[in-house]
């Protein structure tokens, strides 16, 4: 039993220990990327199996780079195999990308023996995406909405879509307009920007109120949101 034992006493204590702290330093900022990740979400498409893989991807990592070692060989023979492997999932979001490639990079920097460089570059990382994160870095003005009805054709109709418009949105744009119903309606489309959240709803039905008014539907177009 021992002989079959033996090839895994081989290594000294140190190369055991030094490999033991490199797999739990990858596996701990691995971890905190992935808490990087989840506090700074904002969307509907959250994939639990994403953070894991931001988990374990380092760990997986810095293993790979230990069984390398300074060996060129051994690092073609296992880019060779590797290169065999074909990863179906599609990351539909760029910043998704970068946080698995955050946590490969932390596993290869402990596998490096890097330490040093594995624990500031997570710090840094992870500070300046909550930097970007509550200081909205990057983002733009998105109107609020597309707000879509029919209205009866005539100078009546439009006076009161404009007088209500002016009063409930900061800005507003028309989209499309044409002709439905043989002429006698019209179809607006408008990309709008209400002055307070509590007026939407109050939009909508100063709209339905005016005589002639039909099938009003204020779609609303969040950025932060990905479907």
């Amino acid at each position: 039993m021992m002989e079959w034992l033996e090839p895994l006493t081989q290594g000294d204590v140190f190369e055991w220990r030094k490999a033991l702290v490199s797999l739990l330093l990858a596996f701990g900022l691995g971890q905190a990327i992935a808490v990087v990740y989840m506090a700074t979400f904002r969307g509907l498409s959250y994939s639990r199996s994403t953070v894991h893989g931001m988990a374990m991807g380092s760990v997986i990592t810095c293993m790979l780079m230990l069984a390398v070692g300074s060996s060129i060989a051994a690092g073609i023979g296992m880019a060779g195999g590797l290169s065999a492997v074909r990863f179906r999932t599609s990351l539909r979001d760029p910043r998704d990308i970068i946080f698995i490639f955050a946590a490969l990079g932390v596993g290869m920097a402990s596998g490096a023996q890097a330490h040093g460089a594995a624990i500031l570059g997570t710090i840094i990382f992870a500070f300046g995406f909550v930097l970007l994160h509550f200081t909205g870095y990057g983002a733009r003005h998105q109107p609020d909405g597309l707000l879509r009805f029919a209205a009866p054709a005539g100078p009546e109709a439009e006076e009161a879509i404009m007088k209500i418009l002016r009063a409930h949105c900061r800005s507003f744009a028309l989209v499309t307009l044409r002709e439905a119903a043989q002429g006698t309606m019209m179809e607006h489309a408008y990309q709008i920007s209400v002055r307070a959240l509590d007026l939407r709803a109050s939009l909508v039905s100063n709209l339905k109120a005016i005589p002639g008014v039909q099938d009003v539907a204020l779609l609303l177009q969040e950025p932060t949101l990905d479907l």
